[in-house]
């Protein structure tokens, strides 16, 4: 791909289109999870240069907290939900509201993994009966990290991603509490085309 790469405004509106769907089916499973009212903003689509998703928390040496997993099947890739480490802490307090202190511990680390999961599953449920593809994301992983190490970390793990990945930024609010995230998809060579395709909106 063409490091000038852009999507166009059709594009950008299908795969808005499709996290509307899908942060509205995450609300949902995380309202049931916490026990209140879930509210989710409507996502901002983007695509951006790999060398700059960092950027999206305030650059690579900032401390944050990922949930990523991999997706197999007839699209594949892998995504990443970004959290800045105070917004973590937050959403860590709000799933875990009997688990005292600040410090991320074993408890609270499954329970962003399982935000992650949702979010994600979410989302690929949502692209899954928009395009008729079968997408399974793995069990997630968890790390806390620098956001330029996390991002490495993954671009090892990936072979054949493109030069771009897919941003889709959303706002939590629970409890008139605002929590920011960044749910990041890193295709792999081919899907971004193969999605729009069947979004019916290829270039």
């Amino acid at each position: 791909m063409s490091s000038r790469r852009e999507l166009t405004p059709l594009q950008l509106d299908a795969l808005r289109e499709v996290g509307n769907i899908g942060s509205g089916n995450a609300a949902v499973a995380l309202s049931t999870m916490v026990d209140k009212k879930v509210l989710l903003s409507v996502p901002r689509a983007s695509l951006l240069p790999l060398v700059k998703v960092s950027e999206l928390v305030g650059g690579a040496e900032t401390p944050v907290v990922g949930v990523y997993l991999h997706i197999n099947g007839d699209a594949s890739g892998s995504m990443l939900l970004l959290l800045e480490e105070n917004s973590a802490r937050e959403l860590a307090r709000l799933m875990c509201p009997d688990a005292g202190g600040d410090e991320l511990d074993t408890v609270k680390q499954s329970a962003l993994q399982e935000t992650g999961s949702i979010l994600a599953g979410s989302y690929l449920n949502a692209l899954s009966q928009m395009t008729g593809l079968l997408l399974k994301p793995t069990v997630p992983g968890f790390a806390m990290d620098m956001a330029g190490a996390i991002i490495d970390f993954i671009l090892v793990e990936i072979s054949q991603s493109e030069d771009h990945v897919l941003v889709i930024e959303t706002e939590f609010d629970v409890l008139d509490r605002r929590i920011k995230g960044h749910l990041v998809l890193f295709p792999d060579l081919g899907s971004l085309d193969l999605i729009l395709g069947r979004l019916g909106v290829s270039g």
